[in-house]
């Protein structure tokens, strides 16, 4: 049989133990209910709403008309097109597995800008039964990728008979 002094500090010991544990439990609540009011990003790795995921693929700019590969053959031609070193030739493009096929050509000189530099362009795109003429902006960032802006229809001058 276990003496007096035993049973007192085996009492002694569950007692401790159940107020450790009361004090974590109150932390651990603390910390859960806290954590309700608390704003962290998720990606603190410095993601921006540019990134594109595996599952959505970020639309062209240039054309509803075009798919993701009509897209990155148009892109090329549009990046030599306005290359402010060429000489403002009209560059082609086409995709022979959709039969999409367009143009661009620069109409205007490069200049800088606060988003590099830039240059306007008319484009000629047939895609998907329709054909469609823009007119557009765009500029080349320090790494050198294209952007878009103010993309529109084109109309073509009147021409004076």
């Amino acid at each position: 049989m276990r003496s007096r002094v035993q049973r007192y500090a085996g009492r002694e010991t569950i007692a401790r133990a159940l107020r450790a544990g009361g004090a974590m439990a109150g932390c651990l609540t603390a910390f859960a209910l806290g954590g309700c009011s608390v704003s962290m990003p998720l990606s603190p790795f410095g993601k921006n709403s540019n990134d594109v995921t595996g599952s959505i693929a970020k639309p062209n700019p240039l054309s509803r008309a075009l798919d993701n590969e009509d897209w990155r053959r148009a892109k090329a031609a549009l990046s030599t097109a306005l290359d402010p070193q060429g000489n403002g030739e009209t560059v082609n493009w086409d995709n022979p597995e959709t039969g999409a096929k367009g143009s661009f050509v620069a109409v205007a000189h490069a200049y800088p800008s606060e988003d590099g530099i830039c240059r306007a362009f008319i484009s000629n795109i047939g895609a998907k039964e329709a054909t469609e003429s823009l007119q557009g902006t765009a500029c080349r960032d320090k790494l050198g990728e294209w952007s878009l802006s103010d993309v529109r229809p084109w109309k073509r001058p009147n021409s004076a008979s």
